[in-house]
């Protein structure tokens, strides 16, 4: 079983297009932050779509924690103020929240 509560949380962090807060100076950051959007949206449907085997639950979970960590590098240099603070601390939870997973389940898969 997966961790359960942080779908939910990183589904609703996905779909806030409001229009980020640009970190200033930062002329790749609209492509990016999309790429970044997208990036995290994938890993969520592939969280979503686990089936319980637990080589395959591992397999998924490293790469959630590979993928939120790239999510995080573009929301720490591209975003600023309350919606940088927000979005980072969603995604960092969930690396936290899967690398725990990771290391009390998965050791030989």
């Amino acid at each position: 079983m997966m961790p359960s509560r942080i779908v939910p949380a990183l589904a609703l962090a996905a779909g806030l297009t409001t229009g980020p807060v640009l970190a200033q100076g930062e002329t790749t950051c609209p492509r990016d932050l999309l790429v970044a959007q997208s990036m995290q949206r994938q890993a969520i449907d592939q969280l979503e779509q686990a089936d319980g085997d637990e080589t395959k639950n591992c397999r998924i979970w490293r790469r959630h924690v590979e993928t939120m960590r790239r999510v995080a590098g573009v929301y720490g240099r591209c975003l600023s103020g309350s919606e940088r603070g927000e979005r980072l601390a969603q995604v960092q939870g969930s690396d936290r929240e899967f690398s725990a997973a990771i290391k009390a389940r998965c050791r030989g898969n």
